[in-house]
């Protein structure tokens, strides 16, 4: 598999040889400490039909990753000090790093989850970092885990960088010290944050990742990501932990729970504010919850069962869409809605290519908007509806009065959400979501 990069203008993920890579994660935080080799393989296999290309996991896991062994009996590191790693439990490592390959797919690592750090007000810990160790542990990842070219670096794990910036500093310049080539590395924060709010200005983050958290339907993922995709010098964002399918809301079972719409929305929201990529979360898959083990959050059926929610299938719809238009220079732009731009849980996210080739709208509920059809170059535009829950799109005519419009769905609601996409219609370019049939 190629290495990774950050593309020429600081927004988007690209190839070493500069081909698009779009960022598409699945949260499986506990994989290393729960799953056997054959369990995993099942689910990269799962998570590669459905266009996933990361998985972030974490190596010292949060939930007692210290104490409970993996499902091979190894524990990660001996008497639970940093400088002792368990050779064992690393060899494992390893070999899922060459699984995930096998299977096309790259690896958001986490060093250790933020506990092992700071407990703060939740955690089951340890702390068992300093900044002295946190250099060495680094350098032995590097060294052990460097030459796999699948490794996206996350550092951190659900904490404030602060008061530990100088640890976390520690950790980063430890791998960067004996990893053979730098990876791309970012920081996962608290929820509602974004690293960028700390660590923009770091040299070793190559790209900003927030939380958008779990406490609301509707949290504006958009502005966040809005936010950091202004910033100086201009660095690649995504959203790294958004509303989890599945998962209660806010923690409270009187809220229910998010469903495949609340998915879709943060997904939407964030790449066509600009995110160069996007991750999915369920509340069953994280943990790899089975009948045999502890339920978190009110996990209702087994991860093995999980996997093919409706949420995780519309990821694929949603990369196949961006993949079936050139996508180097996607921008947003929220001028290209003249009027119904909504708020809320009816707020339409709107992008285009810099070369106005095309441009995308997003309608959370099917509400009607009115787009700015003088922003689409070329005289005449051919328009469609895109559906984001099952991939499939719906020609709307062609037209070369680009007065404004009204365009409807053909239905309204929580769930019925739509894809307006706009085409200069000399580009030719095929029905929205044929990603096969695009050629440049």
């Amino acid at each position: 598999m190629q290495p990774l990069r950050v593309d020429d203008r600081g927004h988007l993920l690209v190839h070493a040889d500069g081909s698009p890579f779009f960022y598409l994660a699945d949260t499986a935080w506990e994989l290393f400490h729960l799953l056997t080799v054959e369990e995993i393989d099942v689910y990269f296999k799962n998570r590669r039909e459905k266009g996933f290309t990361v998985i972030q996991s974490v190596i010292l896991s949060e939930y007692d990753g210290l104490r409970t062994p993996n499902a091979y009996g190894y524990l990660p590191l001996e008497d639970e000090d940093p400088l002792h790693p368990n050779e064992k439990y690393f060899d494992f490592v390893v070999q899922v790093l060459t699984l995930a390959e096998e299977n096309g797919l790259y690896i958001g690592l986490l060093p250790t989850w933020g506990d092992k750090v700071d407990k703060w007000h939740w955690g089951i810990g340890p702390e068992i970092f300093t900044r002295e160790n946190a250099v060495d542990y680094g350098a032995y990842l590097g060294k052990k885990l460097g030459k796999h070219t699948n490794i996206i670096w996350i550092l951190g794990g659900d904490r404030f960088p602060f008061p530990h910036i100088d640890l976390w500093r520690a950790l980063a310049h430890g791998i960067r010290k004996t990893e053979p080539q730098p990876h791309l590395m970012t920081y996962h924060p608290i929820g509602e944050r974004s690293s960028s709010t700390w660590l923009h200005q770091e040299p070793w983050l190559t790209f900003n990742m927030l939380q958008s958290g779990h406490a609301d339907r509707c949290f504006d993922n958009y502005s966040m990501v809005l936010h950091d995709y202004h910033l100086s010098p201009p660095k690649p964002c995504l959203d790294g932990e958004p509303r989890y399918e599945n998962h209660i809301i806010n923690s409270d079972p009187l809220n229910g729970r998010f469903d495949g719409a609340d998915v879709r929305s943060a997904a939407y929201w964030a790449v066509f504010a600009g995110a160069c990529g996007h991750t999915y979360g369920c509340n069953e898959i994280w943990q790899f919850y089975d009948t045999s083990r502890k339920p978190y959050g009110a996990a209702l059926c087994t991860w093995q069962e999980a996997m093919d929610m409706e949420g995780a299938w519309s990821m694929l719809h949603l990369r196949n869409l961006i993949e079936s238009r050139p996508g180097e220079t996607r921008v947003p732009d929220q001028m290209l809605i003249s009027a119904c731009q909504g708020s809320h849980e009816h707020h339409v996210q709107a992008m285009r290519d810099a070369a106005s080739t095309y441009a995308m709208l997003y309608l959370p509920a099917g509400r009607p908007v009115v787009p700015d059809l003088t922003r689409i170059e070329g005289k005449v535009l051919r328009t469609w509806w895109y559906n984001p829950r099952n991939g499939q799109s719906t020609l709307i005519g062609t037209c070369s009065d680009k007065s404004p419009v009204s365009y409807k769905p053909l239905m309204e609601g929580h769930g019925q959400d739509w894809v307006l996409v706009i085409d200069s219609a000399e580009r030719n370019y095929p029905p929205p979501g044929k990603w096969e049939d695009y050629v440049k």
